[in-house]
């Protein structure tokens, strides 16, 4: 058994009356979600599921989803994970793929039309839960498709699918066992491997927990006995308004929502209890570190992660960015003690010295790959101090006329416009040079929209002439993933027929 499976079941059962979820301004104590829990228990019992059973769940950021994860995992069997904003057809042949055992899901989605009989074709047993934990019951209770089992693994994940389509990748207990270690260097004069107890403060859980920051954020919280602060999405209202009522030290925000906050140009004695931000999912300029440290005082402790890491393999502590901010600027932190990474050569995979770009690849038990070096498809300089830089991914390379160009350095560049306040850059086809570099654009609040050719010979002359981007189309959001990056098939069908 994983130390995350023990560590689940005994601390749901320390303080039955301690309110565990805020959600909307209504707390729910461990005993409503212990009394979800064994009823989500007994009807996958019932069901003949054995330990490693795999079951699909349609995540919401919502209570009885966090019940439905706690009784998944802590009974050992595999949570696959659905997501249910995906539109009627991609989400029903998602279903009817996988052919799962069993699917939980709340009622707002078993009433979507066409759900029932993506389920019934599938095979699957369907559980019913309560969004705000108001119970479980069985709504087709015999398993008719072959039982399936994933042998230790906790979560199959399935990724945000920012460059493409997205796929499942198992996640084992022993990984997440590994990863939450490593994750404790976080958290002073505390170890993942302490008896459970329940903790003081508050986590709030903002990503889609569809996402490996929003799950992993929730199944730590619940691990730590922490209250978690649980808001279905993100709003600059909803989120200042629950840092006010919690007055946590420490708040996650992706880099949009970061963004955001900065332009509702938020009272800093609404977050005056926050010692730090932790931002992760995707780059985070430094610029806008500065920004936010300039105006609210506040550090933004960015973190390196992946789906496939289970996690983060490395971050920005408070001391270290007090300690290095200045000479580490634009680092994604420091790599984890429990971690091995190195930089090597994407031709030769020899290792370089430090402070050289190549390709990362990292070594560690959350990788689940039995200790073997693992290549990434990132860009990296990692120095003599474990700081690591990621300067872009290489797996994503538009290839114009033979000439490589790196959407990432392009979109930095875009970044520093004194107009621009986001900047996404993606391939799109082109009959002559094969593909050709694209960029969507956000304007900053009240700022006039740069002439297309006064921005191209703007980035002529911080670019070479072929990273310049041949489109470019304002607009007032980016298509995006659940976890809010900017979606590459989103951008590109921004583009269709401009090739």
């Amino acid at each position: 058994m994983a130390l995350m499976t023990e560590k689940l079941r005994a601390i749901m059962a320390l303080d039955p009356e301690r309110t565990q979820i805020d959600f909307e301004g209504v707390d729910y104590s461990w005993r409503r979600i212990a009394d979800n829990v064994r009823a989500i228990e007994a009807a996958l019992d019932a069901m003949g599921l054995p330990q490693d059973a795999r079951v699909g769940i349609m995540l919401r950021n919502r209570p009885g989803h966090v019940a439905a994860i706690a009784a998944v995992l802590s009974t050992d069997r595999c949570l696959v994970t659905l997501n249910p904003i995906l539109p009627d057809a991609r989400l029903f042949a998602d279903v009817e793929g996988l052919g799962l055992p069993a699917v939980i899901a709340d009622a707002t989605d078993l009433a979507r039309p066409g759900l029932a009989e993506a389920l019934a074709r599938a095979g699957s047993a369907v559980i019913e839960i309560g969004p705000r934990l108001e119970g479980a019951r069985v709504i087709e209770g015999q398993v008719r498709t072959a039982m399936q089992t994933s042998p230790g693994v906790a979560i199959e994940m399935l990724t945000s699918g920012t460059t493409g389509t997205p796929k499942r990748v198992p996640l084992s207990r022993a990984a997440f066992d590994a990863s939450f270690r490593g994750f404790a260097k976080y958290e002073r004069g505390k170890s993942f491997d302490d008896p459970p107890r329940l903790a003081t403060g508050c986590t709030m859980v903002v990503n889609p927990l569809t996402h490996i920051g929003g799950i992993y954020g929730c199944i730590g919280a619940l691990m730590a006995g922490r209250k978690i602060a649980l808001l279905e999405r993100f709003s600059v209202d909803a989120w200042v308004a629950t840092v006010r009522r919690h007055r946590p030290a420490v708040a996650s925000a992706v880099p949009s929502a970061v963004r955001m906050l900065l332009d509702a140009d938020v009272d800093p004695a609404d977050l005056s209890s926050l010692k730090s931000l932790i931002s992760g999912t995707a780059p985070l300029a430094p610029d806008l570190v500065d920004a936010f440290y300039a105006r609210y005082g506040i550090p933004i402790c960015s973190n390196y992660g992946a789906t496939e890491f289970a996690g983060a393999v490395a971050g920005w502590t408070i001391d270290d960015f007090h300690r290095h901010w200045a000479e580490k600027r634009g680092a994604v932190g420091r790599v984890h003690a429990n971690m091995e990474a190195r930089v090597v050569d994407p031709d030769s995979g020899a290792e370089l010295p430090p402070g050289t770009e190549g390709l990362l690849e990292l070594k560690g038990g959350q990788l689940g790959n039995g200790m073997e070096w693992l290549r990434t498809t990132d860009r990296a300089i990692l120095d003599a101090d474990r700081f690591l830089f990621i300067k872009g991914r290489a797996d994503n390379a538009i290839i114009r006329g033979g000439f490589k160009v790196h959407p990432d350095d392009v979109a930095a560049v875009l970044g520093d416009h004194p107009a621009i306040r986001e900047a996404a850059v993606v391939g799109v086809p082109d009959e002559r040079l094969g593909a050709v570099p694209a960029a969507a654009i956000i304007l900053k609040e009240g700022a006039t929209a740069p002439q297309d050719d006064d921005l191209k010979a703007w980035l002529k002359e911080r670019l070479i002439a072929y990273q310049v981007p041949v489109h470019i189309r304002i607009v007032d959001d980016f298509p995006r993933t659940p976890s809010m990056k900017p979606s590459a098939p989103g951008l590109r069908a921004l583009f269709a027929g401009e090739g």
